[in-house]
């Protein structure tokens, strides 16, 4: 690390608080964003201090440390991913305000590099110019890829918990499982059906499972020519499946479409295929 670039590091240091506070005032009046000058006292307070985060990141590359660097990169990436993501901040938005980060950022450097007047030569220029923009690339970089990271981990996080209440598993027992089927099943929520519930079996350690038709209103055909495969994939993983509480209209689409059910066990209602097949289950059920 050169003289000039202790200089620089300890100046940057030193101005910390006003670098904030100059990017501060190029906000903007766009209401309903963090960085608005409406966002009021607790947003200001929080920018100040991610954006103090923001300039520690990047000057501390004057140190020559990769290691720091990457540390302190890891941590900004982070901590703002997370919160423009809680605020709804979009991305193009947040590297909007790191351009400007940028453009405050450097202006300090060039009012630095005025101060010290023939000391600082263009390779001291240069050679700033090259690591601080590379440092600001990075950040705009690393952030896009946590804050993909973050929000595909909150997604699945969101579509595990829509499939466990699309298709509750109620367990009876210990390995006896009940799947209630309410409403109506289009093609989307049918191929839910299909790769949620054999895993989800599997999991719980179900080796029975009652497929319950009674509540559902209406049932998309291709939902319905899937119907027998997806019973023989439970019966691969030597799980035993039975149909329940079928209304006509669905049995007339699968007699239509030459659909075979024979193979499988149908009843009338939930209650008699547990009446018939596990009559001491569902005695104790009913006594609880």
């Amino acid at each position: 690390m050169s003289t000039m670039d202790k200089q620089l590091y300890d100046y940057m240091i030193a101005n910390l608080t006003a670098i904030s506070d100059k990017w501060l005032t190029l906000r903007d009046e766009k209401r309903g964003s963090i960085y608005s000058l409406e966002a009021g006292e607790s947003a200001e307070a929080l920018l100040r201090e991610q954006n103090r985060l923001t300039n520690l990141t990047v000057t501390s590359i004057l140190l020559n440390d990769k290691h720091l660097f990457e540390t302190n990169k890891e941590e900004w990436a982070r901590e703002v991913a997370e919160s423009r993501i809680n605020s709804n901040t979009s991305v193009p938005e947040v590297l909007g305000a790191l351009s400007k980060a940028r453009q405050t950022y450097w202006s300090f450097i060039e009012e630095f590099a005025k101060s010290k007047g023939k000391e600082v030569t263009s390779d001291d220029l240069l050679r700033w110019g090259t690591s601080i923009h590379l440092a600001f690339d990075e950040l705009y970089i690393h952030f896009s890829e946590m804050y993909y990271k973050i929000m595909n981990s909150r997604l699945a996080v969101q579509q595990s918990l829509i499939e466990e209440l699309s298709f509750p598993i109620i367990q009876l027992n210990g390995t006896i499982g009940v799947l209630p089927l309410i409403g109506n099943i289009d093609t989307f929520r049918g191929e839910g059906f299909l790769d949620y519930i054999p895993a989800k079996c599997v999991e719980l350690d179900v080796t029975h499972l009652f497929i319950d038709l009674s509540g559902v209103s209406e049932i998309d055909t291709m939902v319905v020519q899937q119907i027998n495969p997806f019973m023989q994939v439970l019966k691969l993983l030597g799980i035993n499946s039975t149909l329940t509480g079928i209304r006509p209209e669905i049995a007339q689409t699968s007699v239509q479409l030459g659909l075979e059910f024979s193979h499988f066990d149908t009843y009338n209602s939930l209650q008699q295929a547990l009446s018939e097949l596990y009559p001491l289950t569902l005695d104790k059920n009913q006594n609880k």
